[in-house]
């Protein structure tokens, strides 16, 4: 099988005896993605924000599937100590990690900081998951075959850098570029972790996966006013479910025939819907200079150096 052939959660192959880190994973497509590597065979550690929505999540998945393999953990990755906390007790109770899927996130939100001072959505899509991963990269590189698979979006498209000022100091923000200058994040980290994977000889592949548009309740807060209730189920009309929307990330983390470096979408038009099938990003993430430079600057503002990774050569 091609990477442009038709492909469904049927074609995920027996995962029994591998571990799965799945961020975001208490609802939408965290919760879709977890549910469908369970049901293969897959040790699922799910990270939620809240004890409260991990033991529910839990319960309800155990009351559905049986005696799956499903662990849940804390992790809020707008909190670097909380990523650090996680990835450390991961570390006491897993020698493997086959499977990263870097998926949780947040979507045009109003201007706020993270508790370590990163605008928000930089901080949380991107930032929490470059420092989750380095976090991770010893398990990941002990792991042969291990895959790194970060979620972006068809937001890529309208998103830039802007390292002079890349978390809106100046008095710039908009829901929207923050939004989509996260979700270029995202796309740049995983083409350059691959190129590092490559350079430093790591038996691992980092992938990347947009939804297209799906139910997830991701945006749902952008339908807080009153007379935008209205039309919201109209906004929603026919888009995809959860369950749809998580099949370019479970391929990406499951087809044998994906290549590291990949990113994976909808086949339909624009990429808003349909079977999981590679695509092509545009040209701002292909930047191996801003590729570069935000990876130092993300090393920088987190402190989480990946040592055992040497920068590529161009």
């Amino acid at each position: 099988m091609n990477t442009q052939t038709p492909w469904s959660e049927r074609d995920i192959p027996d995962m029994t005896g591998r571990v799965a880190v799945v961020t975001g994973a208490n609802s939408g497509l965290g919760l879709a993605t977890s549910r469908a590597l369970l049901k293969a065979g897959a040790h699922v550690v799910m990270t939620m924000r809240s004890a409260e929505k991990a033991k529910a999540t839990h319960d309800a998945l155990v009351a559905d599937l049986g005696a799956v393999a499903a662990e849940t953990l804390l992790l809020d990755l707008a909190d670097l100590e909380s990523v650090r906390s996680f990835a450390e007790e991961f570390r006491a109770r897993h020698s493997r990690l086959d499977l990263l899927i870097n998926n949780a996130g947040i979507m045009m939100t109003d201007a706020q900081l993270t508790i370590d001072g990163f605008e928000s959505q930089l901080g949380t899509n991107h930032l929490g998951h470059f420092a989750l991963t380095g976090h991770l990269l010893e398990r990941i590189s002990a792991t042969p075959g291990a895959r790194v698979v970060t979620l972006s979006s068809i937001a890529h498209r309208w998103g830039f850098m802007e390292f002079g000022n890349l978390m809106f100091h100046n008095g710039s923000y908009t829901p929207r570029a923050a939004y989509g200058r996260s979700k270029l994040a995202n796309l740049l980290f995983a083409y350059e972790l691959q190129r590092r994977f490559d350079a430093a000889g790591v038996d691992a592949m980092s992938v990347a996966a947009h939804p297209g548009t799906a139910g997830t309740g991701l945006a749902d807060h952008l339908f807080d006013r009153w007379y935008l209730r209205p039309v919201k189920s109209l906004v929603f009309l026919g888009i995809q479910s959860p369950k749809q929307g998580a099949r370019p990330s479970l391929r990406a983390a499951t087809d044998t025939s994906v290549q590291g470096g990949e990113f994976f979408g909808p086949a339909g038009r624009n990429e808003h819907r349909g079977a999981p099938v590679r695509v092509e990003s545009n040209p701002a993430s292909h930047s191996r200079s801003d590729a570069a430079r935000l990876w130092d600057e993300s090393a920088r503002l987190t402190g989480v150096n990946y040592e055992s990774l040497r920068t590529p050569t161009v």
